[in-house]
């Protein structure tokens, strides 16, 4: 903890001395200079409209009835947690991300960036969902399909690029407080500041409550718990300009995350210090190089389900992850826009868990599990500019290394009961995607694109077992890299002003797919599977008529298994957590200045928890409201519902025993801006 108040402190003043060195700049420069920083990356290239793609502003990101950045990204087709709970009520090692309704076994599938640097945690590939705050972004871009480009080796089912706002969209001071019906509470406040010709932001944001019972009435035991939850965090930004054509960008997130699921003394936790810096320069090189830092923790206590005592403490799981990318732009005319660049990241951690008797208490073994992965990549994009159409092609090479990798396990007296030194692997692959759109005519916009994608395994696929209990999953040291191929075409219709429509039709592959394989009712064991194919229909609809808005986003996804020629019986079987159908549509009503009146209602059709095609999840239909209405000055009242209709969301079903997702939840409260 001492390290991470280190680091958030370094952060802090980066983020106060750069805009001071800006205010110097432009004090000096200001009569021979015009300065603009944006504190964005460089601008978006001319092959965006060829990839299949959707743009989520602020006026969106706010208006969600739980406050949560999982329900934000929920109103997105395609897009899917592992698991149906949110980030208050589910352990936080199974927050992967995917798109495409690819599944999975909790690790992320999906790229997701912040202001240009890499999110997932560095051990489990899972995604602090609690530490980023809706009311910091200022939009998202959500591209599905294989990535290329900085960081295009994790992004296997496509890219998620969340843009945080600056200091003139945010105002000088907002905050906001809540409370709803069960007395839990929500807390935000942000501060920015222009400084010259830069800006610093400090942000923060407390989350904490008794939380709901995930158990069924008819279930509940007297060790039976409420999903408690109490998480902070801190984020902290500065951007000031160098030159006339190069800004400095640099950021800082501090965050703690402590919840309880299913039991008293199920308790887990999650902590992590970030820190990044960027430079971007817009001049005739165009340029964007970045480097950061991660530092995070995990633990987690597993309660027995039939006994009701610890089992076992994964008390630490300390990890580090670094990384940086360089992107050069030549100036090689008009029509072309060449991005030439290397990017690198490597994830180090270990596992220090101890593993009690049911019956006893008593200590029976002490485990440790780690290594390190890293992956370094070489790519060259360019987009090509015809007229009316535009050509787009990428290609990777990545040099992938997992190395240092160990399970070892003793008994209580220290005697060696099992050990595994896996061998260091390396290997080099290819990536590409290419894609093409051609602007028909003012209202259509035709676009194809095919790509290849690659997915390094985790530390926690490779050498991590867990435990649900009675069910253990077993690491797999040997498992090799995923790789995707797909390809896709849509159209893009304007058919008068304020209507925007997308299809898009997809048939994506993962070979060498990693899930959770059930080898007996309570084993079962990391494994590639042959493959993973995922073809199907993606939709979106948009209507702006000044004081009213609506967004229909629709996903249909024929997923299923591939095992020709596996030693499991699971050729055919839709994935595990993988519905067919996802929909999602909002409605927003401003009817005068300040007033927001939203309405969401989201369908997800049924899910199998198992790879067997067993215990089954059903299909579940939510409403969501949001209402901000002005009240004096700068304040407004704030009033939220979750679930409205108090539909039981199953997440959770082995042999029976049901986890329940959130319930019909009232806020209330009040905000304000300046």
């Amino acid at each position: 903890m001492r390290y991470h108040i280190l680091t958030a402190s370094l952060l802090l003043s980066a983020a106060i001395a750069a805009p001071l060195h800006a205010q110097d700049v432009s004090e000096e420069n200001k009569r021979d200079i015009q300065i603009v920083v944006t504190g964005e990356g460089l601008e978006d290239t001319p092959a965006i409209p060829a990839y299949s793609s959707v743009q989520l502003e602020r006026e969106d990101i706010e208006t969600a009835a739980s406050g949560r950045i999982e329900e934000v990204l929920g109103s997105v087709a395609g897009f899917q947690q592992f698991r149906r709970s949110d980030s208050r009520s589910s352990n936080p090692s199974a927050q992967g991300v995917t798109l495409r309704a690819l599944g999975g076994n909790a690790t992320s599938r999906a790229l997701v960036l912040l202001d240009g640097v890499p999110m997932a945690d560095p051990f489990f590939g899972y995604i602090p969902l609690s530490a980023i705050a809706p009311e910091r972004l200022d939009s998202i871009r959500v591209t599905r399909g294989g990535g290329s480009g900085p960081f295009g080796a994790g992004a296997l089912a496509g890219t998620i690029e969340l843009r945080s706002a600056d200091a003139d969209t945010l105002g000088p001071f907002n905050g906001a407080l809540l409370v709803n019906d069960r007395g839990e509470t929500e807390a935000s406040a942000t501060v920015a500041q222009n400084l010259g010709a830069g800006f610093a932001v400090v942000s923060g944001r407390w989350d904490r409550g008794k939380g709901f019972f995930t158990t069924p009435e008819d279930q509940r035991v007297p060790a039976s718990a409420r999903a408690a939850f109490d998480s902070w965090s801190i984020g902290m930004r500065g951007v000031a300009p160098l030159t006339s054509d190069i800004e400095l960008q640099a950021r800082g997130l501090v965050f703690n995350d402590q919840r309880t699921l299913r039991f008293d003394g199920a308790d887990s936790s999650s902590e992590g210090a970030d820190a990044s810096i960027r430079l971007v320069g817009r001049g005739n090189w165009e340029f964007d190089a970045a480097a950061y830092l991660q530092s995070r923790n995990f633990s987690n206590v597993v309660i027995s389900s039939t006994r009701f005592v610890r089992v076992l403490d994964q008390r630490n799981t300390p990890s580090t992850g670094i990384g940086g990318k360089l992107e050069v732009r030549p100036p090689v005319g008009r029509d072309h826009v060449l991005r030439i660049g290397a990017d690198y990241r490597r994830a180090s951690g270990e596992l220090q868990e101890e593993a009690y008797s049911a019956f006893t208490g008593n200590l029976r073994e002490r485990r440790r599990a780690g290594g390190r992965t890293s992956d370094l990549g070489l790519f060259v994009e360019n987009d090509w500019t015809l007229g009316d159409v535009v050509l787009t092609g990428g290609i990777r090479a990545d040099r992938t290394n997992i190395e240092n990798g160990f399970f070892r396990a003793v008994n209580a007296s220290g005697a060696l009961v099992s050990e595994t030194i896996a061998p260091d692997r390396a290997d080099w692959t290819l990536s590409y995607r290419a894609g093409a759109a051609w602007q028909l005519n003012d209202s259509v916009n035709l676009r194809a694109a095919a790509y290849r994608g690659l997915r390094l395994p985790t530390l926690n696929e490779l050498y991590r077992p867990f435990v649900i209990f009675p069910v253990v999953t077993q690491a797999n040291a040997a498992l090799e890299n995923e790789q995707l191929e797909g390809f896709e075409a849509g159209v893009d219709l304007t058919p008068a002003e304020g209507i925007r429509f997308s299809l898009t039709a997809f048939d994506n592959r993962v070979e060498n797919a990693i899930a959770n394989v059930t080898l007996t009712p309570t084993l079962r064991q990391r494994q590639n599977l042959p493959a993973i194919d995922a073809r199907g229909v993606e939709g979106n609809l948009s209507v702006d008529r000044g004081d009213f808005t609506m967004n229909l986003s629709a996903a249909y996804t024929d997923a299923a298994v591939d095992g020709q020629g596996a030693s499991i019986a699971l050729d055919g079987n839709r994935p595990p957590q993988t519905p067919e159908w996802a929909i999602s549509e909002t409605v927003t009503w401003r009817p005068a200045d300040g007033w927001v009146l939203s309405a969401t209602v989201r369908y997800i059709s049924q899910q199998f928890e198992s790879d067997q095609e067993t215990d089954e999840l059903p299909a579940v239909t939510t409403l969501g409201l949001f209402a901000e209405i002005p009240v004096a000055g700068p304040f407004s009242l704030v009033l939220r519902g979750e679930n409205l209709t108090d539909e039981e969301i199953v997440t959770r079903n082995s042999n029976g025993a049901i986890d329940l997702g959130v319930p019909r939840t009232i806020w209330g409260g009040v905000k304000i801006g300046f």
